[in-house]
């Protein structure tokens, strides 16, 4: 009995001295290279930002994410961490000072440790989206299919830790040293990468059955792409960070072109202005007439003409255009282009109308 009890005693105490599994935070795997390190914490970075993530936990998490990677990101910091956990780090570091995690963001971000990360493929998709949509601005939600690191074996590859060997054929160097013979006597080195593991340094004795040793999987994610009203033909809204995952590199960019239906008759749009073509008969062109259209917002326009419009005559509304992008309640113009249509009979009214407008009264004369 007092055996079991030390070995609960022993359990607690190494769990303390353990502390915060910053590999987990990160979702890495222990023997992750310094690429891994990087990009995981670009992407959880961005992900839980306060900024973006609207969990109660947002900044506790984001603070996390920032210490992982700021330990792991240090080669002796790492050491120290992977011998005596979290507890041995904070002996080592003696209070010092803690690094902002924000400030830390700020400077990843910045662009020095961008360019040293290889980047993946960025993807550029024609995204078509409802004139009114883009007239009063939406939320629209829609899935890309993509690859993503396998979630079992987190991009190594591997069935497990345990399976991932340094390479015997390089000792870990990634590259061979090869003697090559010039001339009788003389020989010249040369460095090459290891063919046994294929640069990487390590192999993997058993591969991950979830993913087959590919290190990624399909995936269908979902998305939100926002509106503002009066998005400009082809612009580009770009997810960061959003394309096919890699091990090898960081993964490119989402790119979304947004552009309006082609829709036959209706509405049409040429940047602020808005046009529309109206149908009207013979007796309306002629005697004038008020009308409403729906507008694209669903509300009800009024157009009013009085007297005679002509085949093909264009009358501007002003301010019943299409929003201007960035500027709040300001619209361009709004362009009516009439089409006037002869009727293929006369109706009794339409024919009483015309007379009238055409033939007034004749004065009465006394006979001589």
């Amino acid at each position: 009995m007092l055996s079991q009890v030390w070995l609960v005693v022993l359990s607690l105490a190494a769990l303390v001295v353990a502390g915060a599994d910053f590999y987990k935070i990160l979702d890495v795997h222990k023997s992750a290279s310094e690429k891994d390190i990087r990009a995981a914490y670009k992407r959880l970075s961005k992900k839980y930002h306060p900024d973006k993530y609207k969990g109660e936990d947002a900044e506790e998490r984001f603070m996390q994410i920032a210490r992982a990677y700021e330990v792991l990101s240090d080669a002796t910091k790492r050491q120290i961490y992977d011998r005596h956990g979290e507890e041995g780090l904070k002996a080592h570091e003696g209070g010092q000072h803690q690094p902002n995690p924000f400030d830390m963001f700020s400077s990843f971000f910045g662009g020095h440790h961008q360019q040293q990360a290889r980047r993946g493929p960025s993807s550029l998709t024609e995204f078509e989206v409802s004139l009114a949509d883009i007239y009063q601005g939406a939320s629209i939600d829609f899935m890309i299919k993509k690859r993503i690191l396998c979630d079992h074996c987190r991009g190594s590859g591997a069935a497990s830790d345990g399976d991932i060997h340094t390479c015997s054929g390089c000792n870990g160097a990634g590259v061979k040293l090869v003697k090559q013979q010039i001339f009788p006597g003389m020989f010249a080195q040369s460095q090459v990468t290891c063919n046994e593991c294929g640069g990487r340094g390590k192999v993997i004795k058993k591969v991950c059955p979830h993913c087959q040793g590919n290190k990624v999987v399909d995936h269908t994610a979902h998305y939100t792409l926002d509106v503002t009203p009066g998005m400009p033909e082809g612009h580009e809204v770009v997810f960061e960070g959003e394309a096919d995952e890699s091990p090898d590199w960081e993964a490119g960019d989402v790119i979304l072109r947004v552009r309006s239906k082609k829709e036959k008759g209706g509405w049409r749009r040429k940047e602020t202005s808005l046009y529309w073509k109206q149908t009207i008969g013979v007796d309306d062109a002629l005697l004038g007439f008020e009308k409403n259209i729906t507008h694209l917002d669903g509300r009800n326009l009024q157009i009013v003409r009085k007297g005679v419009t002509q085949p093909g005559f264009v009358q501007v509304v002003k301010g019943e255009g299409m929003p201007v992008y960035g500027r709040k309640d300001v619209k361009g113009d709004l362009f009516i282009e009439y089409n006037v249509v002869l009727p293929l009979e006369i109706t009794p009214e339409m024919r009483r109308k015309l007379t009238e407008a055409f033939r007034p009264p004749s004065s009465t004369h006394d006979e001589l």
